[in-house]
């Protein structure tokens, strides 16, 4: 689970990794389609906001985004440096840099399972202080909803928030994402203890872009 500032975070293992990743059938998607090799997307956007990859000159910006309270308290658990190395490391998950108006307002990613009998893809993503309450979150969750329903394939979507993440709650349900159940001490957070997550889910045939 990543943040949306208004949103959860999956902290990073110490190597940089998710471990969640490290299950059979995970795969980027720059590496396997649904129907053969396929590149990671290069550009999603609309009139209001634009997703591209991330690249070195968004390590400043999304470092600073990472440094504030409301985002660090989801997102980072060792320190803001190891948390921003993270973003960039090659552990299996496709990353955008959220734009609005050229300014870097946060980040989203997602990850795909890709075992036929299990086919799926989670998201993740934060944004800085200054862009929450504009729904800037959830209209860069329908970008890449958009992209993994029509273009990926998929059939189904999951996010992960933190349970006490209520405002990561509510941008998810305005997309379409519907409580699942309680994860219980599903996380390890910065203060050392176990805390729970809420698992949601979008159906293809739920989700209205």
């Amino acid at each position: 689970m990543l943040t949306l500032a208004e949103s959860t975070a999956r902290p990073a293992d110490r190597d940089g990794t998710h471990a969640w990743l490290h299950r059979p059938g995970l795969v980027i998607a720059s590496i396997e389609d649904h129907d053969g090799p396929v590149d990671a997307p290069s550009d999603l956007g609309d009139a209001r906001i634009r997703l591209r990859p991330i690249t070195d000159e968004d390590r400043e910006p999304l470092g600073a985004i990472l440094a504030e309270p409301e985002v660090g308290r989801w997102w980072v658990h060792d320190d803001v440096p190891s948390t921003l190395d993270g973003l960039f490391e090659d552990d299996g998950e496709v990353r955008m840099t959220i734009l609005v108006e050229d300014a870097v307002a946060g980040l989203i990613q997602y990850v795909e399972e890709t075992t036929p009998d299990y086919r799926h893809a989670g998201i993740d993503l934060f944004a800085g202080a200054a862009w929450q309450g504009r729904g800037i979150g959830p209209d860069a969750i329908r970008l890449v909803a958009r992209h993994l329903f029509d273009v990926r394939g998929h059939h189904r979507l999951t996010i992960d928030p933190a349970a006490a993440n209520l405002r990561a709650i509510r941008a998810y349900e305005k997309v379409g994402f519907r409580p699942v159940g309680v994860m219980r001490s599903y996380e390890r957070g910065a203060d050392g203890t176990w805390h729970d997550g809420l698992l949601m889910d979008l159906l293809r045939e739920e989700f209205e872009a």
